[in-house]
């Protein structure tokens, strides 16, 4: 299918994309709509930034216009992504006022929401613990509910959610039809898979462990000393809007000071924040009103920025599978993008499981001549190399 036209979908919708700029239906999307459409349950698999999003709303609208009295749920693992859902969702049923939604995430008010649901919304865009909160209060009903999905249902078993989403399936009509999205396919999705859907249709874009093409990386080797000058001097020689990850919210803080005392456009995002610093921070870096943000793994699944032309590893992630996620939110929607990862000694073993993983070419080079604090406690390994600044490598 080469348009979203040859779909059949309801000309308000049509026109409603045509607006949004979706002319071409990407992969994923030519794939899994129609499946979706059919009635079937769905596994699609996908790189980062190829239009899942777009891939279950469709169909989920399509269905609801044909039952106006039932309802659906989709389940995402950060408050981010649910917000990114219900933009797209809130643009695609501008046509149809009588499709109502409501967003349903924690260090939202609790009053503005049970307020939302006495509307009556047919759609329920939500993280699993605020909707449960909202189950346990009756102030939600799913009943009515024919249509689930699960978005980045790997990051959510990653995140610990498992129980939440067993409580929530539990409430939920066994006739249903359910969709998972995820951009990986770790093992541990296959027993999520068994337990909630009915043999579903697996549908898969392109090698789903690897980065997209369009996503130039590169890596530095540097010294924990060294490391903010390198940044500093990256950031420097650099056009264009930057992500940077860091892994905890102690050391997002202290890089986001750093940055604003070199007077860079700078804003954070941690779990510490609250919903309104966090709504803040991905407004201004939105808009471009900050050219930087510094951010946890919480903005590594599902900010989907078009402008974000780098982002930054100023940590390498806990989790080697985080890798790729980090990297696509840069290369969004076909364009190109680059991805630096700041490598210290006490990086090299997870930078090995990283390369292997995503068969990142230079991952059996030896380990670089790198000039070791004295307080360093693998010291003796280096003791005879020498380091005159940081070098590059770049696949």
């Amino acid at each position: 299918m080469n348009t979203f036209t040859e779909m059949n979908l309801p000309l308000k919708l049509q026109s409603a994309l045509t607006a949004m700029s979706f002319h071409t239906p990407t992969p994923i999307q030519t794939k899994a709509i129609p499946v979706a459409l059919s009635g079937r349950d769905l596994v699609g698999c996908a790189q980062t930034g190829t239009g899942k999003t777009a891939a279950f709303c469709i169909p989920l609208i399509c269905h609801l216009l044909k039952n106006p009295g039932q309802s659906a749920l989709i389940l995402a693992p950060t408050r981010e992504l649910a917000f990114q859902i219900e933009d797209v969702l809130r643009q695609m049923i501008a046509p149809f006022p009588n499709v109502g939604g409501a967003l349903l995430i924690g260090g939202a008010s609790m009053y503005a929401q049970i307020k939302l649901l006495s509307r009556k919304p047919q759609i329920f865009v939500a993280t699993p613990g605020r909707f449960i909160d909202h189950l346990n209060r009756r102030t939600v009903s799913v009943i009515s509910t024919k249509i689930v999905v699960l978005d980045e249902a790997d990051r959510m078993l990653d995140m610990g959610f498992e129980p939440q989403l067993k409580e929530i399936f539990r409430f939920l009509p066994r006739s249903r039809q359910t969709l998972l999205f995820s951009a990986t396919f770790p093992t541990h999705i296959e027993n999520l898979i068994k337990k909630y859907l009915n043999d579903p249709v697996h549908v898969s874009v392109g090698e789903t462990s690897q980065p997209v093409e369009q996503v130039k990386q590169a890596a530095i080797q540097t010294t924990e000393r060294d490391k903010n000058k390198v940044l500093l001097k990256e950031i420097h020689e650099r056009n264009g809007s930057i992500l940077i990850f860091t892994r905890t919210k102690r050391r997002t803080d202290r890089l986001s000071q750093l940055l604003k005392a070199n007077r860079y456009p700078v804003d954070k995002i941690h779990g510490g924040l609250s919903q309104s610093q966090r709504n803040h921070a991905m407004a201004q870096f939105r808009s471009s009103k900050n050219r930087i943000l510094v951010a946890t793994d919480i903005a590594a699944r599902g900010l989907d920025i078009d402008h974000i032309e780098h982002v930054i590893n100023y940590d390498l992630p806990s989790v080697p599978e985080d890798y790729v996620h980090r990297i696509g939110r840069t290369a969004r929607a076909g364009a190109e993008g680059e991805a630096l990862s700041l490598l210290i000694p006490n990086d090299y073993d997870v930078w090995k499981k990283i390369s292997k993983l995503y068969n990142i070419e230079g991952a059996s080079m030896e380990r670089p001549a790198i000039d070791i604090p004295k307080h360093h406690k693998r010291r003796k390994r280096f003791k005879k190399r020498s380091f005159s600044g940081p070098s590059y490598w770049v696949s």
